[in-house]
């Protein structure tokens, strides 16, 4: 079993439209983050995980998911499931637990211009 408190929870600000409170267990397998996000992410073009699968709940607010070609609207209490390969976007005014499996890393994360 493992805790992790708030207060140790590790900020990154990947833009300036959304900021990441990773809840880092420490584990290959899966880990998960607390979203802010006011705005559009990213700020152009898309962003692709190449290796996991990014599962997104809006804990509040409401705003639009584009994957591909499809828009989904998004408010309170919805989730969603993005899977690897997938290029998305992210815009409006929500904050949103993601948990990512196998755990999320930089290195597979992509911004991909329009």
């Amino acid at each position: 079993m493992k805790i992790i408190k708030k207060e140790q929870r590790k900020r990154f600000d990947n833009s300036n439209s959304f900021i990441a409170y990773e809840y880092s267990m420490e584990d290959r397998d899966i880990n998960g983050a607390v979203i802010s996000l006011s705005g559009r992410y990213p700020d152009k073009g898309w962003t692709v995980n190449e290796i996991c699968k990014e599962m997104a709940y809006i804990i509040s607010g409401s705003g639009k998911l584009v994957v591909e070609d499809k828009e989904y609207e998004l408010s309170t209490g919805d989730l969603v499931l993005i899977n690897p390969g997938e290029k998305f976007y992210w815009q409006g005014n929500m904050e949103i637990f993601m948990p990512c499996v196998p755990a999320w890393t930089p290195q597979q994360h992509k911004i991909i211009a329009e």
